[in-house]
């Protein structure tokens, strides 16, 4: 069992950048693969950035590839989003979200979600 709570959202301006925590409680967090999605107002929920149970194995969506990135810190039980040269169409709510397995991109293979933190971007 897997508890996650993020925080770090926020307002910025466009081309500004916020970094994105996800706070994990469970003995097992260390071998979960961790990912970043996020869901616009009336858009399907998407992957945004995904990271395997050692770290080194990370995978990002097109949008994001360049500009965002997912790290994690075991020891701590921690998962950070770090976003860069944000843009307005980057505006949702962004989720943490843990998985058994390795690292993918589709949100149905995620077992446990938090509640969410909103990232607003302005023109």
């Amino acid at each position: 069992q897997v508890q996650l709570v993020e925080s770090g959202g926020g307002l910025v301006q466009t081309g500004g950048s916020l970094r994105l925590s996800c706070a994990a409680s469970g003995r097992a967090f260390t071998y979960y693969t961790m990912g970043w999605f996020r869901q616009a107002p009336g858009k399907e929920r998407e992957f945004v950035a995904t990271i395997g149970w050692i770290g080194g194995n990370t995978d990002y969506a097109d949008s994001v590839k360049g500009r965002f990135t997912i790290s994690r810190d075991n020891a701590n039980l921690m998962v950070y989003l770090q976003m860069n040269n944000l843009k307005p169409e980057d505006t949702a709510v962004y989720y943490c979200a843990a998985a058994v397995g390795r690292p993918v991109p589709d949100p149905k293979v995620y077992d446990y979600w938090g509640q969410g933190t909103q990232v607003t971007v302005s023109s």
